[in-house]
Parts: structure tokens; C-alpha cells; sequence
């Protein structure tokens, strides 16, 4: 079998990462480049000149004007957290460099921490990517199949097939280049209705899409959102996820069940499929830039306003 090239592409060694992430003061500097590219901006009077000092400490910076006092991770996502920055660039670290993901008893095995305090940091870091990625479009051609996540529970008989009231529907779009390789994917948990699909269409397909569905009948909303679309009936037997039109989409619909079953025990579909799906989609569309991709979380890390508990809360009753 012919070796895959792009997974054997240059990744980050913890190695390196030690060098460049492995103290508090560069992790700290990391985080005040991704904030003030330019230098340090007070949020009140706008000035530039901020003397620092250590307070319990914490690297405080005041303003010279308005004296005004804040701290590297003040409105960040790092705010009010007891963990040390090396810890949340180590736990962003193993993220983006696993293939799989890490769970968060990985996460507490790695960084010596309780499983909750794991637990936070891992939903923080997939509600930071779920933000930034729910503004990606993907164009061209781009195949396009439905799924479900969940299954039979024991004890708990119920509807089979997508009526299932244990299954999360979602949607997959993959994009494909010239070479008929895939470029890009977008998932989107969403019930298999007209007005969702061209909803969900809308904002994540392009104008100028070319998209290839099968025959579900909410997939005909897509006609009035992209620059065509063909639709292909595949039926239901195993044979029809053959089909040489869907190779990709398949594929990944494969991949992602491979990777949510081998890395974690069990998680509630219902409250966190999206999170989930959101990280999967990060990390295969950074799957090239593996040596920048913590770079690239770090900074949106840094630019992301707190989330508190009660703001978890919240999220979660709306999924």
C-alpha cells in the first residue's frame, strides 16, 4: 500500500513545542502578540504606553494615562482560570497534533489535572473553534450526503432508522479540487427538512457551488442556493455508498465515525454533536498546516471573549 503523503506531512514535536511554549513567559509573550499585534492598546483611553509589574502573580500592565489596570488574559478565554498558560498551550498542543483528538481524560492523564477542570478546557478550546468555523463556505464541487449520530440505546427500544429519537441528524459537504482530491469539509448538525437545508446552504455553500447530492427530497432547496445541483437517487442498499460520485463524502462520513468512536468512551449527542462535528471539520481543513495550526488556535484563543460557566450553560440548552 502506497504510503499517504499528506500524513506524513511535518507536524510539531512536543520537542519543539517545549522550546518555543515549554514557560510561563512565552506563553504569556504568545498571548499578547495574538492580542496586540501592534503593542498594547488600553481599552479605555486607547494609549499605547503600559508600564508592567507582577501582582499574585499574575503579569499586570498599567496604563500610563488613565492608570487603568489589566492583565495578559483579562477578556480572553484564559480569564479567571488557576491553571498556568503552559497548561492550556500544552492541552492546545496535543489537540491539534493528534490525529483522533484527545478526550479529556487524556487531557487530565497529560496535564495532572482533575477530570473536570479537563473537561472545561476541552469544551473551551471546541466552543473557540465551533465559533471560527461556523464562517467557513465551501465552493466548487462539493459532494453533499446526510447521516446520523447515536444509535440503539440498550434497555431503550425505540423508532429505527432517522426517525430514531437517538440520532442527531447532520449534514456533510465536501469540496473537491481539479484532481478530484478533498479540500474541504463542513458539517452542520440540522434536521433533514427544505427550509434547514437551504438555510444551512446559504451559509456555507457559495454561490457558485457545484453541488451532488443523492436523492433526498430536503435537498432539492439547494437549487435556488448554488449554481447547480445535481441530483443522483442512490437507494439504500450497501452498494449505493459506492457510488463513484460520493467516494469523498463517504469517506469522511467514515472517518468521522472512526475517530468519535475510537477516541471517546461516550458523550451526549443531543447537548454536543455540534462541538464535536466543529472539530473534526477544524482539524481536516488545517490538516496541511500542522506546524502553524497551534499558532493559528492560540491566537483565536486569545481574541475570544470569556466563557463562564453560566454562558455553557446557556450554549447547551440551545444545541
Amino acid at each position: 500500500m502506497a504510503i499517504d503523503q499528506v500524513q506524513m506531512r511535518p507536524s510539531q514535536s512536543l520537542v519543539e513545542f517545549m522550546q518555543e511554549h515549554g514557560s510561563q513567559a512565552q506563553c504569556t509573550q504568545a498571548v499578547a502578540a495574538a492580542r496586540w499585534p501592534g503593542g498594547c492598546v488600553c481599552a479605555v483611553c486607547h494609549c499605547c504606553l503600559h508600564p508592567t509589574f507582577e501582582q499574585a502573580g499574575r503579569n499586570c500592565l498599567q496604563c500610563q494615562r488613565c492608570r487603568y489596570q489589566t492583565t495578559m488574559t483579562a477578556g480572553t478565554i484564559f480569564e479567571a482560570s488557576q491553571l498556568p498558560l503552559t497548561a492550556w498551550f500544552l492541552a492546545m498542543h496535543f489537540r491539534t497534533q493528534a490525529k483522533n483528538n484527545v478526550s479529556a481524560l487524556d487531557v487530565r492523564r497529560q496535564l495532572g489535572v482533575r477530570w473536570r477542570t479537563a473537561r472545561r478546557i476541552k469544551h473551551k478550546l471546541m466552543t473557540v473553534i465551533a465559533e471560527g468555523e461556523s464562517r467557513r463556505q465551501s465552493s466548487g464541487r462539493v459532494e453533499i450526503d446526510d447521516a446520523c449520530l447515536g444509535g440503539e440505546r440498550a434497555g431503550k427500544p425505540g423508532q429505527r432508522g432517522r426517525g430514531s429519537p437517538n440520532k442527531i441528524p447532520l449534514v456533510m459537504a465536501v469540496s473537491t479540487l481539479d484532481d478530484h482530491k478533498p479540500h474541504q469539509v463542513v458539517l452542520r448538525c440540522m434536521p433533514f427538512t427544505s427550509d434547514a437545508v437551504a438555510d444551512w446552504a446559504n451559509e456555507s455553500l457559495s454561490a457558485d457551488t457545484d453541488a451532488v447530492s443523492d436523492g433526498l427530497p430536503a435537498f432539492r432547496a439547494l437549487r435556488a442556493e448554488v449554481a447547480s445541483h445535481l441530483a443522483i437517487v442512490t437507494g439504500s442498499s450497501r452498494a449505493s455508498a459506492g457510488h463513484p460520485e460520493f467516494r469523498w463524502v463517504n469517506i469522511m462520513l467514515g472517518n468521522l465515525k472512526t475517530s468519535i468512536n475510537g477516541t471517546y468512551h461516550a458523550f451526549k449527542f443531543a447537548k454536543y454533536a455540534a462541538r464535536y462535528l466543529a472539530d473534526f471539520q477544524y482539524r481536516f481543513n488545517r490538516r496541511y498546516n500542522l506546524r502553524s495550526i497551534l499558532t493559528r488556535l492560540a491566537g483565536a484563543v486569545a481574541t475570544t471573549v470569556p466563557w463562564p460557566e453560566y454562558r455553557f450553560k446557556q450554549t447547551e440548552l440551545c444545541i
